[in-house]
């Protein structure tokens, strides 16, 4: 069973990236039924909540590390509780859950997208078990708290160099830094 986007009539392209879409449980049994068309299996996760040319690059680096990418989506619940409204700012998410699910599964690199709920990729960790944890160069392996279980069945971290310094917070701290000036 997939997650359910959008209610009607969906458009061939939609269909498609419907399929992109995984709950849990079902890209677990996927991985296990098939694990020659998924491993090495590749995960990394995000808010990605404004999609950036950061975040395209970072996926195909990702991707190009195994044979698939799997990407956690936190889902709103989750970035509101990793990024909590702060008076004056604009809330976080940006754009909904699915929308941003969407968007993901429409990029190029990546495989399977998978929404979650808790604040770190840790369920995802321990079901998928990926051969290859991916993250970002701007984190450290010790300030990841999926660090300890991929290296306790043997799989690996990975820190991804990034290429274009930027983020969805800075795009935001642009946006308002100039809407504040007029």
């Amino acid at each position: 069973m997939k997650p359910v986007l959008y209610k009607g009539n969906q458009s061939e392209t939609a269909q498609i990236l419907v399929e992109r879409l995984y709950f849990l449980t079902d890209l677990v049994h996927q991985v296990s039924a098939h694990p020659d068309q998924w491993r090495p299996l590749v995960l990394t996760n995000g808010c990605f909540d404004l999609l950036h040319a950061g975040h395209v690059r970072y996926l195909a680096a990702a991707r190009a590390l195994g044979k698939t990418l799997v990407v956690g989506l936190n889902s709103d619940h989750s970035v509101q509780a990793i990024k909590p409204a702060v008076p004056g700012r604009v809330p976080r998410p940006l754009v909904p859950q699915a929308q941003r699910a969407e968007v993901l599964a429409a990029v190029r690199s990546v495989d399977a997208v998978v929404i979650f709920e808790e604040p770190t990729a840790a369920e995802l960790v321990v079901h998928l078990k990926p051969d290859l944890y991916a993250k970002g160069g701007d984190y450290t392996i010790d300030s990841l708290p999926e660090a300890p279980l991929v290296s306790a069945y043997g799989g690996r971290v990975v820190l991804v160099q990034v290429e274009i310094p930027t983020s969805t917070t800075a795009i935001i701290n642009r946006i308002e830094q100039h809407t504040a000036r007029g």
